[in-house]
């Protein structure tokens, strides 16, 4: 009986999903780049996806390792092929592994922050893709550590945004490299920019942090993913972050359950529409999807793993003859069909032709059926790479409504995909508030069709060393319009409003 179970389980869902069809366009789209690098370059090697120019179409900004990081400006032509063209925008610098899009000074420009092997940089963006250094004119101490991992909330009350900066293995300890992780950063701001960053010790090799409302409550919290490998008696960890006080860590006392993995990467999003969000972690065969065990108003920090129930374990290859462990790192929920379901990408690359672990290791796509139960789709859809991937964003690159892909992979080219269908019907929900905080980062957006509500928290880091920056997707399926619904970062909510399908809705305040 278990068996039949299971047989029905893997196959239900299929049928039930539209698999979209992806054409890679790397070539043809002028996506020259790579991220290059051995031991400090085998973690990192992100994507930052946001419009730089004002034409409501993501450009990418993409670290390069030993190599300069790179603006590409986005030429494609709408619901088109895609095309991207280099452009000199002051980030072509030497050591970054990561970049996040922020909009740090609330001018309504959107900057970045740059991560680093070495000093981490602000760049202040001037328009039309340019960006210039602001450490010094916002007191950001960027430090000297190789840091791999990032998150920015802005807490009550506050005009800039609070940073988290995720490190990874300290060279200069003796221990080094086991044992030796790095303290992590939190720069709060102070004036017109930002005071000496709080260490948060204990640090355990961070590969990826979030700010999350994870219990429902309006307060942000901070996660981190910590890579296994190279500490000792660490686990991955979970902050309070309250105004004017010290972080400090959420402890067994308080339901924390201690879990140990090679933390790559975090995912989150509420996929039953509860208010309370599930959190996808990428790690070396054992990715899990936490859900709380009990949601409410008196929460505890208690989760319980679902991924196999979910069918997202993702632990081994799925195609191929390479049966060894997979080894997972940027991941993200994105409704790639539009049927109001949201699906998973993870990125997938071996860490360094490390013996126990597939070296063909594809690029998972898991597509989300009526039941809740995901489905390997990679292949189907034409996006199973295996070159070693490491950053990666799932966005709307031609503005037609069907999301596309581009991955970062280490010592290889990086790879873009356009979507062409077929999806459903879609909506995208633009945020804007004056004064701080401008996009609304902390916001809850709700969208419903019928019956079937969808909720997303905008939140700024996660993944794997990648950001987006824009409106917040959601397919709709055949629904033709649905009502829309924001829970503002201090608590205000809206009304519910009307919202024709295939177009960016701008919700302001």
């Amino acid at each position: 009986m278990r068996l039949v179970w299971i047989l029905a389980l893997l196959a239900g869902p299929v049928a039930a999903q539209e698999v979209p069809q992806f054409v890679e366009e790397t070539d043809a789209a002028g996506l020259a780049h790579q991220f290059t690098g051995e031991w400090e370059y085998m973690v990192g090697g992100g994507v930052a996806a946001f419009d730089c120019n004002g034409d409501a179409l993501p450009d990418l900004a993409l670290s390069g390792g030993t190599a300069p990081a790179a603006m590409l400006v986005n030429q494609s032509a709408a619901g088109g092929t895609l095309r991207f063209a280099p452009a000199e925008s002051g980030i072509e610098m030497e050591g970054v592994t990561g970049t996040y899009p922020i909009d740090i000074d609330s001018d309504g420009i959107t900057d970045l922050l740059l991560l680093r092997v070495g000093e981490n940089v602000l760049m202040r963006g001037l328009g039309d893709c340019r960006f210039a250094r602001a450490n010094e004119d916002w007191g950001f101490d960027g430090g000297d550590a190789w840091s791999t991992a990032f998150a920015a909330t802005w807490e009550p009350g506050a005009e800039w945004p609070t940073l988290a900066i995720g490190n990874y293995i300290n060279q200069r300890e003796e221990a080094y490299p086991w044992g030796s992780c790095t303290d992590n950063w939190l720069h709060r701001p102070e004036g017109t920019g930002y005071a000496p960053p709080l260490p948060l010790t204990p640090s355990f090799c961070a590969l990826s942090m979030l700010f999350t409302d994870w219990n429902n409550s309006g307060r942000k919290a901070l996660r981190v993913s910590n890579d296994r490998e190279y500490y000792e008696g660490g686990q991955e960890q979970m902050w309070h972050l309250e105004p004017g006080q010290p972080p400090r860590l959420y402890t067994e006392a308080e339901g924390w359950k201690r879990l140990r993995i090679w933390g790559m990467g975090i995912a989150s999003t509420d996929l039953d529409a509860d208010g309370y969000p599930e959190f996808y972690l990428t790690s070396m065969a054992d990715n899990k999807l936490q859900r709380l065990v009990t949601p409410g108003p008196e929460a505890l920090p208690d989760y319980t793993d679902v991924a196999w129930a979910k069918g997202v374990t993702a632990h081994r290859p799925f195609m191929g003859e390479d049966l060894r462990p997979s080894t997972g790192w940027h991941a993200q929920f994105a409704d790639v069909n539009n049927d109001g379901r949201a699906d998973l990408f993870v990125a997938k690359g071996n860490v360094w032709e490390m013996p126990d672990f597939a070296m063909a290791d594809p690029n998972n796509l898991l597509l989300q059926g009526a039941d809740g139960v995901f489905a390997e789709s990679a292949d189907k859809a034409g996006v199973a790479s295996t070159h070693a991937a490491r950053g990666g964003a799932v966005v709307d690159l031609n503005g037609d409504g069907a999301l596309d892909l581009v991955v970062v992979n280490r010592n290889g080219p990086a790879q873009v995909w356009r979507n062409a269908g077929p999806v459903g019907n879609w909506l995208g929900v633009d945020l804007r508030q004056t004064g701080p905080n401008p996009t609304a980062i902390g916001a809850w957006v709700e969208v419903r069709a019928g019956e079937a509500l969808q909720r997303h928290e905008v939140t700024s880091g996660g993944g794997h060393v990648s950001g987006i920056w824009g409106p917040q997707h959601f397919g709709l399926g055949a629904a033709a319009e649905a009502e829309v619904r924001v829970i503002w970062p201090d608590g205000q909510v809206t009304e519910w409003q009307p919202a024709a399908a295939g177009a960016v809705v701008t919700i302001s305040r």
